[in-house]
């Protein structure tokens, strides 16, 4: 478990002793938390047990009343998040919780125009949760747990914000419905504002992790990182024998990072997301911990189109952490098919009940059936020590 966290407790006790003296007794609770994990509030139970090796248990006790605050508990602030090029808030809780809202900018069947690239797309709420839900099934536990919810947007957003940027671009659009647009490099106008329906507006929202200050991040450039230009072409484009000078560079030469990174890849590859340029860790664990899958909001943008350069670190590296083959295997199975198991899991989402979170199409191709079929997937991975190279010398757990 973090060893700074003990320290975290102390401050989070000290600041809430002080924000109950200035906040608003209407806003926030009081605080009573003590030493007994019982008494603090889902989100600082899931930041005193992030681990090394993960941010969260397997069946954690605390999952379901973690993302039920975030679907149901009262919002008392909402604050433009600096920073990144779309549009993001900052919610906060009376109990001192805060998380991350990405809202609705288009319907979940609506494809990514094909005349965009990867880098131009927008992001999209319900591939937050859809890639939550699926780092889960993955047994992967490195994407923070987010839930959807159904935003008033008058009442939890300009009613309340202390933004004043933000504040300043709400209006009314000519059928009736509040819109916002906030301030950020792309998307952030009158013609790309986010509206209610006509005041409710679907959003994800996913859970803080630790404060920088306290939990200090360092973030790390993806070796595979696309080129992000509309005429050049990345060197492991061009190079097949790219991942053995990857292979000599700190720090993917020892440990698990570069199988780690191949988790990482296998996620990717089954959301279609071409956006992962960094990743970030804990600085706490320096190099031998998890990568922690972050922003993930343009991932499920095409079901009728594969992208299979996605996996080029796995094709061309020839590695592959053995509990990820295994589960791989186990979802390619009838009674566990990767679908049926990702439809299962987000019924259990509240915006389930405004629609499925992923249509039928994307289910039947990002995540499961006609990939499988396909040589570029799962089918791929499973058969990779035949295809590719012999993948028994070079287990690793």
């Amino acid at each position: 478990v973090l060893g700074f966290l003990s320290v975290t407790l102390f401050f989070l006790l000290s600041f809430g002793r002080e924000a109950e003296v200035s906040a608003s007794q209407e806003a926030y609770e009081d605080v009573q938390w003590t030493s007994d994990s019982n008494s603090h509030p889902p989100w600082l139970r899931f930041h005193l047990n992030i681990s090394r090796w993960q941010l969260y248990l397997h069946r954690d006790p605390n999952m379901e009343p973690l993302t039920q605050q975030l679907a149901t508990h009262r919002i008392v602030s909402a604050v433009q998040k600096s920073g990144g090029t779309q549009l993001k808030l900052v919610m906060s809780f009376p109990n001192y919780g805060q998380a991350m809202l990405k809202p609705m900018k288009q319907e979940r069947d609506e494809e990514t125009n094909y005349n965009l690239y990867y880098f131009s797309d927008f992001e999209r709420h319900n591939a937050e949760i859809a890639a939550f839900h699926l780092d889960r099934i993955l047994g992967y536990r490195r994407v923070p747990p987010v839930a959807g919810r159904l935003v008033d947007v008058v009442k939890e957003i300009k009613d309340i914000t202390t933004d004043r940027k933000l504040a300043r671009t709400f209006f009314t659009s000519p059928v009736g419905n509040v819109c916002f647009y906030g301030q950020c490099s792309y998307y952030c106008s009158t013609e790309h504002a986010v509206c209610g329906r006509p005041r409710h507006l679907e959003a994800s929202l996913a859970v803080m992790l630790p404060d920088l200050s306290l939990a200090s991040r360092r973030t790390w450039r993806s070796p595979w990182r696309r080129s992000y230009s509309r005429s050049k072409l990345a060197k492991w484009e061009t190079e097949p024998d790219y991942c053995s000078t990857v292979k000599k560079t700190p720090p993917y030469d020892k440990g698990t990072r570069l199988v780690d990174f191949m988790d990482m890849v296998i996620l990717d590859f089954l959301m279609g997301n071409m956006d992962r340029h960094h990743y970030e860790t804990f600085e706490k664990f320096g190099n031998n911990t998890f990568l922690l899958h972050l922003d993930n909001g343009r991932a499920f943008g095409r079901h009728s189109k594969d992208e299979p350069s996605i996996l080029a670190p796995l094709e061309q590296c020839c590695r592959i952490r053995r509990s990820t083959w295994l589960r791989l295997r186990l979802l390619s199975l009838p009674q566990y098919r990767l679908s049926d198991v990702m439809r299962a899991s987000l019924f259990s989402d509240p915006l389930h009940r405004v629609a499925p979170l992923l249509s039928e199409p994307h289910l039947a191709s990002d995540c499961c059936s006609r990939n499988y079929q396909q040589s570029v997937q799962v089918s791929l991975l499973i058969n990779l020590k035949e295809r590719l190279c012999n993948l028994i010398s070079i287990w690793q757990s």
